[in-house]
């Protein structure tokens, strides 16, 4: 093993929305800053893809294999490059709902309340919608919370094939409102990440070294347990080790609780900072529904997504629990996450030349319906380590999830199956759907992966204390989606961001900084 003799103030583990956004806020402290990637830079042409590859299986897979409840194995939608998983997302940033961070009763159960309010996070949403260029308005949806500041653009316009359906959505008495995304107004790179908003403007100060293909592997303490000592990280086949006052885990939910519990030693026997034994438990992401109006409208399977419904966010009129966001996928050509989901033109992807699926594509829209879901302490990723028959130990990552508030999916499903419906018979340019090809999103879709570090004050019920720093090791912080300790219903993608600014704010005070 090499052992690098750098003395850094700060290792960060991955470069995504957590990771990406950290980067930028402590590099103009002039504090020297060591950034693990275990990817490497992403190609333009594979981050914006729009054809029929976006439906070619594993293009957007990790190299690995996770197993699931069964026992079977999968390789999860996941993106390991500079800029992690914001590489491949719709580039939609939603803030939380207010009372998302409140205990909210679900069919199934209540949600634990955060020790955050919104109140707490409203200035670094703000600042984080400044940092990625969200263009957005917030006046048009009615569960949108209070900003302090508008968004920094206006919001895109809709295409022309979704023009004449928001109007008629507006005269059911809905409020369709535009999506905030964040974009560069770059042609070649329009879509705005990590890479592009976090890490380029990190390096831009000599005090940041950026390492690629560089996978960490282990995370080693001192004698007693209470401080991080060693980053053990494989690089290009070779082990190296590096060491730094303060240590800092965004390698998604998934990933940081793995690496903590493969992390094991004698004072932290079941996982480091696992003296809660909430590590790796209360995995969470949204019940995902792909609708697919087959044949609506001409379009040339290329448009941005750019319109939300949240009117059944909170419930319906026989309804009084929450269902959930709907937005539109936009082309079926570029949507990532939809090529994962098999409905018909993913299962046609198989059957079809790329001509008749480009075809169909052209001609149809698709829709998401998102619902929030439950902490299960039973739903989590563990090492299953076993014996082979020749005596070679081996071990397999386990990700065990059984979704639950299932009835507020179905109705949000349905309820906006109705609403199509009812467009399609006015509004002009529409053809009706004689069928409405759906298909919920499987395991291996882990994009919104939340909730296995969870954040709260009492150590003996959570992993991270409300700096996110875990409570057992004092220079162990973990800024991805981990902390969350319930699932809303809109992605996680800007909570994760303005939590890396607020997180960035501590360890300035820590390090005794100036930004």
């Amino acid at each position: 093993m090499i052992i690098d003799d750098q003395p850094y103030d700060v290792i960060i583990v991955g470069t995504g929305a957590g990771g990406g956004t950290l980067a930028q806020k402590l590099a103009p402290t002039g504090k020297r800053i060591l950034i693990l990637e275990r990817g490497t830079v992403m190609a333009l042409e594979d981050q914006n893809r729009a054809d029929v590859d976006v439906f070619q299986k594993s293009r957007y897979r990790a190299p690995e294999q996770w197993y699931d409840q069964a026992g079977e194995p999968f390789s999860p939608q996941m993106n390991y490059a500079v800029g992690g998983n914001t590489k491949i997302y719709n580039a939609v940033l939603m803030r939380m709902r207010d009372r998302d961070f409140e205990a909210v009763t679900y069919q199934d159960g209540i949600t634990p309340e955060w020790p955050l309010k919104y109140a707490d996070w409203e200035p670094y949403y703000t600042a984080a919608e400044q940092l990625y260029q969200v263009h957005g308005q917030a006046q048009s949806d009615p569960t949108e919370p209070a900003h302090s500041a508008d968004y920094p653009h206006a919001a895109i316009a809709h295409g022309p094939v979704i023009e004449p359906i928001v109007e008629m959505i507006q005269s059911q008495g809905l409020h369709p409102a535009p999506l905030p995304m964040s974009l560069t107004q770059q042609s070649d790179d329009p879509t705005g990440d990590a890479e592009v908003f976090g890490i380029n403007l990190a390096l831009k100060h000599p005090n940041v070294t950026l390492k690629t293909n560089a996978k960490v592997v282990e995370l080693h303490t001192n004698l007693s347990g209470t401080e991080i000592v060693g980053v053990q990280a494989q690089i290009n086949e070779q082990m190296f080790s590096f060491k730094a006052d303060v240590v800092v885990l965004a390698c998604g939910a998934v990933n940081s609780a793995a690496l903590m519990l493969d992390s094991a030693n004698e004072k932290h026997p079941n996982g480091l900072a696992n003296g809660s034994d909430q590590l790796g438990r209360n995995l969470m992401k949204p019940l995902m529904t792909v609708i697919v109006e087959r044949g609506a409208a001409d379009n040339d399977g290329k448009f941005a997504p750019s319109v939300g419904i949240n009117d059944f966010y909170w419930g319906d009129r026989d309804y009084n629990y929450p269902m959930g966001h709907i937005e539109n996928s936009g082309g079926l050509l570029q949507d990532l996450i939809f090529a994962e989901s098999p409905p018909v033109l993913s299962v046609l992807a198989r059957l079809l030349p790329n001509a008749s699926l480009t075809r169909l594509a052209k001609r149809s829209i698709g829709w998401w319906a998102q619902t929030g879901v439950l902490p299960n302490p039973n739903n989590r990723i563990y090492w299953q380590h076993t014996t082979r028959y020749n005596g070679q130990r081996r071990k397999k990552l386990r990700c065990e999830f059984t979704p639950n508030n299932l009835e507020a999916h179905d109705r949000l499903v349905y309820r906006w199956l109705e609403v199509l419906k009812d467009l399609e018979k006015t509004a002009t340019g529409v053809r009706q759907s004689a069928v409405y090809p759906r298909s919920e999103s499987p395991i291996e879709v882990m994009g919104y992966q939340c909730g296995t570090c969870r954040m709260g004050r009492d150590p003996a019920t959570s992993v991270l204390n409300l700096d996110c720093r875990t409570h057992e090791i004092d220079n162990l912080y973990v800024v991805d989606s981990s902390f969350f300790p319930s699932c809303a219903s809109v992605s996680p993608a800007l909570t994760v961001m303005a939590n890396a600014l607020r997180v960035g704010d501590h360890l300035i005070e820590r390090l005794n900084a100036t930004a």
